[in-house]
């Protein structure tokens, strides 16, 4: 049943106290809330309205708490946990990026549901069924894996709960997956390598031998083929090898032998979570770098602490935040704070994209006047501008994409570190805007609103 948002609200108001009454007339007992709800907004959709009923809404979180992308997850995690107690709590912060919140969420209270989907797509979407059957959650989140998000998509479309997806790299997520419930708002592989592009032909020069390091996936392919294209087309690089390897590897020898053997200069290495650990460290003992030079063109949350400041220095890498742009930015600033002292350190990017998609969440659904997932979707679709983390930015109503900018950073010497979390140093802010491709260009269709 379409809902006709172009019609007048007396009029869609009219027509839905007739159906309701027409399915009186028939015998059909419909529960008190329904009949308010077909009279102020239109008919059930989703979870709306049974999730709306009582004091509190309720959030579904699947994220990898256990497996490659564990650590990355647990960040993300802690980046919700503390937008939902500022939400609830009405924490200038948060009303800095969504001035009409006050606490909770049209005077909802906020309750996440969280399970631990491993990274993989069908433990991700049975958990999220299981909240949407059990607990009527009006949002969806998690990914730190993007096959993930292509799923999460996918299941939000068919049962028109909205998604916005954790980290997600992939073109696809918002290219030829995209889908009308479905919105992000971090960095991804065009914008990307878009970014890092420039920086890379001035630091290294035109016509230079790459190799790629790629986990097998929507996220790795995405990746290494927008860096490769831009390489390619505007510097003339030349990919010697593209090593696939499996999400979950530990061992990349052969990969590193291929790569050893094909004359490459530069080596992007695209993999994630513990499997980029893993491969920087194994391309270090097989003596791969430093005689070729490290790229990250798609920055893991972690990497440098884990890896250690020695084999990050001179990297680099393109980044959605790092925690001294709050030096720069006055939100960054009060995020960095209040994450430290709840958590005990920086927070990485995971957990700034997290907090700030449900912060625009908050947003959407505050100047919506309403849950109702339709006129939730067509408030995001307005294109309001936002203060962030890294400045003013907003969705991009075609393929919901949000349009922000690209941080690039190079790892700093450990003698230039001012403390034990001083690992990058950030070189660039890139506007967002110039960075993105043409809304069509990665056939996204994004379906429809009911």
């Amino acid at each position: 049943m379409k809902h006709d948002s172009s019609k007048p609200l007396f009029d869609r108001n009219r027509r839905a106290l007739v159906r309701a009454g027409l399915g009186l007339a028939g015998g059909l007992t419909l529960p008190g809330y329904v009949a308010q709800a077909f009279a102020a907004e239109g008919p059930p959709i989703g979870t709306w309205p049974a999730g709306i009923q009582g004091k509190e809404v309720f959030i579904g979180v699947a994220v990898p708490r256990t497996g490659s992308y564990a650590e990355q997850g647990e960040d993300e995690l802690k980046g919700w946990q503390l937008a939902v107690e500022h939400i609830n709590s009405g924490h200038p912060l948060v009303q800095r990026i969504s001035p009409k919140t006050k606490k909770g969420v049209q005077g909802k209270e906020l309750k996440l549901v969280v399970a631990d989907s491993a990274a993989k797509p069908n433990d991700a979407v049975q958990a999220e069924q299981r909240f949407i059957t059990e607990n009527k959650i009006m949002l969806m989140t998690g990914s730190t894996s993007s096959a993930v998000a292509v799923a999460m998509n996918k299941l939000a479309q068919r049962e028109k709960v909205l998604y916005t997806a954790g980290i997600s790299g992939s073109n696809d997520t918002t290219g030829k997956d995209c889908v009308r419930y479905g919105f992000r708002q971090n960095f991804y592989g065009e914008t990307a390598a878009n970014a890092i592009g420039p920086v890379l032909l001035k630091a290294y020069g035109k016509n230079k031998k790459m190799a790629f390091m790629t986990p097998d996936y929507t996220y790795g392919h995405t990746v290494t083929k927008s860096c490769s294209d831009y390489l390619k087309e505007h510097g003339g690089w030349t990919m010697v090898t593209n090593q696939v390897s499996p999400l979950g590897a530990t061992d990349f020898s052969s990969y590193l032998t291929n790569i050893t053997n094909s004359g490459a200069e530069i080596l992007l290495n695209v993999n994630w979570g513990r499997d980029a650990v893993l491969s920087t460290q194994q391309a270090k003992q097989f003596g791969v770098i430093p005689k070729m030079k490290l790229v990250i063109p798609y920055q893991i949350p972690f990497l440098a602490k884990n890896i250690g400041a020695e084999l990050a220095e001179g990297v680099f890498a393109a980044t959605d935040f790092w925690w001294t742009l709050e030096d720069k930015y006055p939100l960054a600033k009060m995020f960095v704070d209040e994450f430290r002292k709840k958590y005990g350190y920086n927070p990485e990017w995971g957990a700034e994209n997290a907090y700030m998609s449900f912060a625009m969440w908050a947003d959407a659904v505050e100047n919506a006047g309403t849950f109702y997932p339709p006129d939730v979707i067509k408030s995001y679709e307005a294109g309001r501008k936002l203060q962030s983390m890294v400045g003013e930015v907003y969705i991009r109503k075609e393929d919901h994409q949000l349009v922000r900018p690209v941080v690039i950073v190079r790892g700093k010497a450990p003698k230039e570190m001012r403390n034990k979390e001083d690992f990058w140093e950030v070189t660039e802010v890139v506007p967002g805007a110039p960075l993105m491709q043409k809304p069509d260009a990665f056939d996204c269709k994004l379906g429809d609103y009911t």
